[in-house]
This record gives C-alpha cells, sequence and structure tokens, in this order.
C-alpha cells in the first residue's frame, strides 16, 4: 500500500510539472514599447502586431504594448533591448544611428517625395539590408512602420517662408543629423526626449518641433502651438526591432509567425496613418492652429539649404549606402513614371 501511494504522488507530481511546462510553453509575454500614446497609427499599429502575433502562435506569444513612452525613450529602450530587459520598439528608424551610424541616412532632408517611393525604398533590399545591419548590434528589424512627413509648429510666427524660421528654439530629434539642418536654417536646435516635448512647449523652454500630422494631433500639441508650416522636409520610417536575445530564443516556427505577423500590420498601420493625415489639417484648424504653406520656390529653397548637411552626412553614413538608396529612389521613380505613362486618361466630356 505505502509504494502504491508513493507511486501516485510521483504520478501527480510528473502530472502537476508537465501541466506546468506546458502551460508556460503555451503562454509567453514580450514587452513592446512606443512613444506615441493610445489612439495614434503607431500605437494602433502596435495592437494590431499584437493581436496577429497572438493568433498565428496559436496563444503562445503574448504582446503587451507599453505606449506613451513608459518604458522610456526610444534610445533608452534600445539599450535595454541590447540587453534583453525590453523584447521589443517600434521607433524612428533613424535614431538607429546611435547603434549603426548607416540609419542616420533616413533622417536625410527631402529624401522622398512621396509615400510611394518611401514604401518601395524600405520594403525593397535597401530596406531589409538596413536592418540586417542591426543584427551585430544585438537587434532585429522586423518591418518599417510610418510616422510619416514632418511639419513645423511654433509659438512665436505663423511660418510663411524659409528665412522666418531663423532664430527660433525647434527641439529635435537627439542626433547629430538633426542638429546640423536645424542649424543651417539659423534655428537652434534643441535635442531632446519625446516625452519631455509638451511640457517644453507649454512653458516656453522651447518655441517649436517638427513632427508629422498625427503626432501633432494624437499629442494635443495644438494646446501649446498655434502656428501650424506644412513643409514636408523629412519622411520618418519607424522600425519595428526586437532584441536578438527574444528572437533567438523562439522556435524556428514562431519567428516566421512574428515575421509575418509584421509586415502585415505594417500594411495596415501605413493605411491607418495616411487615412487620419489626409483628414488633419481640417481638424487643426478647428482646434486654433494657424496652418500656412510654403511656396514651391520656398520648398526649393529650403531643399537647397540642406544639401550641405546631406554631403557632409553622406560621408558618415557611407557613400556606399547613399549609392544603394540613390538606386533604389531612381527605380521607384522609373516605376512610377512609367505607370503614369501607361495610365488610361479619363475621357473629356464636351
Amino acid at each position: 500500500m505505502k509504494r502504491f501511494v508513493l507511486k501516485a504522488a510521483l504520478a501527480l507530481v510528473a502530472v502537476g510539472a508537465f501541466t506546468l511546462t506546458t502551460a508556460q510553453a503555451q503562454e509567453r509575454a514580450l514587452k513592446l514599447s512606443t512613444a506615441n500614446p493610445k489612439g495614434h497609427p503607431i500605437t494602433m499599429g502596435a495592437e494590431k502586431f499584437a493581436e496577429l502575433v497572438l493568433a498565428k502562435t496559436g496563444g503562445k506569444l503574448k504582446i503587451n504594448v507599453f505606449a506613451g513612452g513608459t518604458l522610456g525613450s526610444d534610445m533608452s529602450v534600445a539599450s535595454a533591448m541590447q540587453g534583453g530587459t525590453i523584447d521589443m520598439n517600434i521607433g524612428n528608424s533613424g535614431i538607429l544611428a546611435a547603434q549603426v551610424p548607416a540609419f542616420a541616412i533616413y533622417d536625410f532632408p527631402f529624401m522622398f517625395n512621396n509615400t510611394k517611393e518611401a514604401d518601395a525604398v524600405v520594403d525593397g533590399p535597401f530596406g531589409k539590408m538596413m536592418h540586417k545591419k542591426l543584427e551585430d548590434k544585438g537587434l532585429v528589424g522586423l518591418a518599417y512602420f510610418e510616422l510619416g512627413f514632418r511639419n513645423m509648429t511654433n509659438s512665436k510666427r505663423p511660418l510663411n517662408k524659409v528665412d522666418d524660421i531663423a532664430g527660433l528654439k525647434l527641439r529635435v530629434i537627439p542626433s547629430p543629423i538633426n542638429l546640423a539642418w536645424v542649424k543651417a536654417l539659423d534655428a537652434n536646435p534643441v535635442p531632446m526626449a519625446f516625452g519631455e516635448v509638451y511640457g517644453a512647449l507649454e512653458s516656453k523652454a522651447i518655441d517649436g518641433q517638427e513632427n508629422p500630422l498625427t503626432v501633432i494631433s494624437a499629442n494635443k500639441f495644438y494646446e501649446v502651438q498655434k502656428n501650424l508650416a506644412l513643409t514636408n522636409h523629412v519622411y520618418n520610417p519607424q522600425s519595428v526591432v526586437m532584441s536578438k536575445k527574444t528572437w533567438d530564443s523562439l522556435s524556428a516556427a514562431d519567428k516566421k509567425s512574428v515575421s509575418d505577423a509584421a509586415n502585415e500590420a505594417a500594411k495596415y498601420q501605413r493605411e491607418v496613418t495616411r487615412k487620419q493625415a489626409a483628414e488633419l489639417v481640417d481638424s487643426l484648424k478647428k482646434n486654433g492652429m494657424a496652418v500656412t504653406e510654403f511656396s514651391p520656390a520656398e520648398l526649393a529653397k529650403f531643399a537647397d539649404k540642406m544639401r550641405p548637411v546631406i554631403a557632409s552626412f553622406g560621408v558618415s553614413v557611407g557613400q556606399d549606402v547613399v549609392s544603394q538608396l540613390q538606386t533604389e529612389l531612381s527605380k521607384a521613380r522609373e516605376t512610377s513614371a512609367a505607370s503614369a505613362k501607361t495610365a488610361p486618361t479619363k475621357a473629356v466630356k464636351k
């Protein structure tokens, strides 16, 4: 009888251990950080990504989205991912220049003319090559979301021409190229983590900032900024990045599920971004912002002031990287021109 009871007890222990192991294999929570608040297209894309991963892994992987920069700035989160304490981040691709200098190319002013060109570049060989560079730094690039084209706001004056920017204290992403292009406009760049921007605008510690319309709206910058200039001076892709320590711990099947989910979520996220951006100018006007737009001549003047900055940073980025981007842009523009020529024209009613 004693022998029977002992066997039964050991069997129960074994079953319990098996059940615990199975449960652990079926449920694993990952932390994903983004600086953007709830309701912003980046956060919506992150939530869609989490939903897709949960479905594709049969519930084995659950991604918890921490929005609004609650886990820290993009730069501090990148370090945490390298250490394996945070699993994922969605942030400006250009900020990754702190790990791989070539990523500064994503902050080059006036690099892309439109979103079609941007899609072709980041989804093609160039974008994949750039993300591949992260692996030696303990990071894995999965896909590109879209923040969009950046525009300027300030509390001092309407911006109708490039010279109006001179003298303004503008918050910039903390990176050398962003400091350089603002200085080229005779303005005063103030590097600052995104989470500090609203307070600095409210206290007048800075005069203005520059971000896409979705960021300006979602973070309610219209409450502390009354002037918006539609400059579209920089296009920001956002890299969906995972800690390599986390990535290496996944099975081959789960890696595929996560990768597929990231690419699907990216398509959804860009659609949401573009839909919101198209509607936001009127919304921001209703919230009290005075909106101005540079003439083609002023935009050309803006772009001319950026050329020495681009040339200078082309050296640190690497001429091979610059050449590869230019090649991909040329292909995208040729494809776009060919499509425009072959597109059917609508009959004109007389």
